[in-house]
Formats: C-alpha cells, structure tokens, sequence
C-alpha cells in the first residue's frame, strides 16, 4: 500500500509492540520512518530491517524532537509511546507514577504534535495519529490515571480537529481493547501479563494496528478518520469484560 501524498513519517515507541509493527508497516509501504524509542539497540535493529533512521531519546526532553523537525519535514506523526507502570487504586498510586504517565502519554505527544504541525500547516499536507485506549472512551478498574491521560488525547483530537479546518491536515485517534504487548507486561510482570490477559484470550496483535493506520493514511487527503474504535471479538466494547476461549 503506497503513499504518494507523504514520504516521511515518525514513530514513537517504535522499540517494541505496536510502534515497531507501525513502523515496519510505513517503512514497507515507502515511507522513510523516524523510529522514536528509548531501546537504542532495538531501534537499530528495525533499521536494519527496514531501512528506519534510529533515533533514541526520552519523549520527556523536547531539545531532540525540536532539532529533529527542525532538520525534516514529517508529513506523518504516529504518537503510540504509552505508559502504564503499575495497576492499582488511584489512592496507593505513587506521585511519581502519576506524573510519568501525564508527561509520557498526555504532555509528550501534544508537544511533539505542536513541533510537526508547523511545517504541516505551512505545506498543508501531513497526518497525525494517536495511539488512543478503550480505557479513555470506558472506565476500567485500577487505571484512573492511565484512562485519565487517554480521555484527554481523545478529546484533544477532537478540538484539534476545529483547529486544523481548511489545512488538509488529518488526525486519527485509534482506541484499541486488548492489544498483546508490552504494555501490561510491564505492569503486571511477563508470566502474570500472559497467565491473567493473554493465554486463554484472542488478543489483537500489534499488526492490526499497523494495518488500520496504514488504511486511514492510504484514503484521499480529503477524507478523514477521526477515530478507530477496536476491540477483540471476545471484548465488550463498554467495559473489560472478556470471554475465555478455554
């Protein structure tokens, strides 16, 4: 699936999970990928792979994202880093643990986003996606903060959006349910991530995401998806309620 309206694209939390599965996707179909991540040894072998510019950093340090754009023209953004350190009630969530997860998946990606929409809006050409969460569009327990930080990029959209009006400037947000990464395996540990979330359920992989994004990217500049809504068949779309294939 080629592009010919974009070249060049960044990915952040390109490292693993569904950011590499994105940028090994946009780098197949011809675009050239800045792979975003803090994995500077994982970064350098999707380069390998597919021919990505590796680039390390701390999304929390704006100096790298500014000389980055500063240098290229990104016609294509996909903000996918996320965060969730732990899952706990909301009262025995350390102060650290909050502040991370605003600053990795709310402050970061409306910075970055700020920093490529300048030299979109000036060639009205360009794209951006944000790696969104059912947790923000339904509550679940135990992730008010992590479900807090996506509500706010949903919304954000949505006001982005009015902003961007005669641009042709797009943003997506995909919301995906249970996508097999390493997301909760960082919360919860390898082996509990795969006994309680992922051996006796059909996940979405990370792929299906490259995919709709890929999709969204390919229609007509004029047509806009705003949001992706996704959800494994055995999910309940309103809640975390998932049905055991056993």
């Amino acid at each position: 699936m080629k592009h010919p309206h974009y070249r060049s694209a960044v990915v952040t939390g390109a490292s693993s999970g569904i950011g590499r599965a994105i940028a090994r996707k946009l780098a197949g179909d011809g675009l050239h990928v800045y792979a975003l991540g803090r994995d500077l040894s994982a970064l350098d072998a999707l380069a390998r792979e597919t021919g990505a510019t590796p680039v390390a950093l701390d999304l929390r340090n704006l100096t790298p994202l500014r000389e980055l754009f500063d240098k290229v023209g990104i016609d294509v953004v996909v903000n996918n880093a996320g965060l969730l350190p732990g899952i706990s009630s909301f009262a025995s969530t350390s102060p650290d643990d909050i502040d991370s997860m605003i600053d990795v998946n709310l402050r970061a990606p409306l910075h970055l986003t700020q920093l490529a929409l300048h030299s979109m809006v000036a060639r009205k050409r360009g794209h951006v996606f944000f790696v969104g969460s059912s947790a923000g569009r339904f509550p679940h327990p135990n992730t008010a903060v992590y479900g807090a930080t996506k509500a706010a990029i949903s919304l954000f959209c949505d006001s982005l959006r009015c902003d961007l009006l005669g641009s042709n400037v797009r943003v997506t947000e995909i919301a995906p349910g249970r996508v097999q990464t390493n997301l909760y395996r960082t919360a919860l540990g390898e082996q509990a991530a795969k006994e309680k979330l992922y051996e006796a359920y059909r996940s979405i992989q990370p792929e299906h995401i490259a995919e709709l994004i890929a999709t969204a990217l390919a229609l007509p500049e004029y047509v806009d998806v705003s949001r992706l809504e996704v959800f494994p068949t055995d999910q309940a779309p309103g809640g975390s309620q998932i049905v055991s294939m056993k």
